[in-house]
């Protein structure tokens, strides 16, 4: 008796072969935009930070008794302040922020971007501190750059 090897045929094999490339060719454009659109994710999860950041660092200066242009502690770091909130500079909100990895800053600008973006100008969040007493920073987010 004459026992039969198991096993796929070539036409099997090719078929196979032919249906996978079929799915990569549907599936690759849609995974193709996704690096863009994590980038427009992170700067605007920055742009949150930032912000809660001003707002924290604002919080404590209140509770704390302060002048609007006294510094505040945050995390053993010292928070450069203006009109209530971080200055735009390299000790005021960047102080602020735990973690910017990933991120340029500007120093003195108070722009963070993301340098593996397509065009980082255009992929970026501005802090501006308040120029006045009794308003807020201004945080503006610009994603067109970013795929």
């Amino acid at each position: 008796m004459k026992k039969s090897m198991g096993g796929f045929t070539l036409i099997e094999l090719i078929a196979v072969i032919v249906i996978l490339g079929l799915l990569s060719a549907f599936a690759l454009p849609r995974f193709s935009g996704v690096e863009g659109q994590a980038r427009a994710a992170s700067i605007n999860g920055l742009a949150g930070s930032v912000r809660s950041a001003a707002a924290l660092a604002h919080s404590l200066q209140i509770a704390q008794n302060l002048a609007a242009n006294a510094s505040v502690t945050m995390e053993g770091n010292t928070v450069a302040m203006v009109n209530g909130y971080p200055t735009a500079g390299a000790g005021g909100i960047e102080n602020s922020l735990s973690d910017t990895t990933g991120y340029t800053h500007t120093a003195g600008t108070g722009v963070y971007t993301i340098a593996s973006a397509g065009t980082p100008a255009n992929c970026s969040v501005t802090y501006v501190a308040p120029t006045a007493a009794n308003t807020q920073p201004t945080v503006t987010v610009v994603t067109t750059g970013c795929p």
